[in-house]
């Protein structure tokens, strides 16, 4: 799903190889005017990461509290989507776009009582990673996509309506 937000673009993409430290000096030295983008599982203490891919299990923060001054640094050009990525920016004083809770997985809805089915689970995360991918293509400006997204909700259904009500800007 959120594959959709940086395919066929020229970025510099971080992942599970990288250490906190090189991910925080790739921070510190990115250009205010280059849009960061924190993707992925995470939690109100940052976005997770794991050794092996082929784990269920996380085994670390690859973006923490430790990475928070050189965000900030960078104002409002971020955009942080993972579950509860709000919960962390607001603690880390962050400025951006940034997602709440957003149901990705059967368990997680079945956790929030959410109806719905893996049909339609992973049909509409693909169009919600799509949409987002065409506010950016647009150059919509940040503070514009948490409307703009609830507009996008055609369907109203109980998962939609939960995902797309999900999106804030700070």
């Amino acid at each position: 799903m959120l594959a959709a937000l940086y395919e066929g673009q020229q970025v510099r993409l971080f992942d599970q190889n990288f250490s906190s430290a090189e991910i925080n000096r790739a921070l510190f030295h990115t250009s205010r005017q280059e849009r960061i983008l924190l993707l992925g599982h995470g939690s109100d203490q940052g976005l997770f990461s794991r050794e092996n891919d082929e784990a269920d299990d996380f085994d670390r923060l690859i973006v923490s509290h430790t990475h928070a001054y050189a965000l900030r640094r960078h104002g409002g050009n971020l955009v942080g989507i993972w579950c509860h990525a709000r919960l962390f920016a607001q603690a880390e004083g962050l400025h951006g776009l940034f997602s709440g809770m957003i149901i990705t997985e059967m368990s997680e809805a079945e956790y929030y009582g959410v109806e719905t089915t893996p049909e339609e689970l992973k049909q509409e995360n693909e169009l919600l990673g799509l949409r987002l991918r065409q506010l950016l293509d647009e150059d919509i400006p940040l503070m514009d996509f948490p409307q703009r997204m609830r507009d996008f909700d055609q369907h109203h259904t109980p998962l939609t309506d939960f995902n797309y009500q999900n999106f804030y800007y700070f």
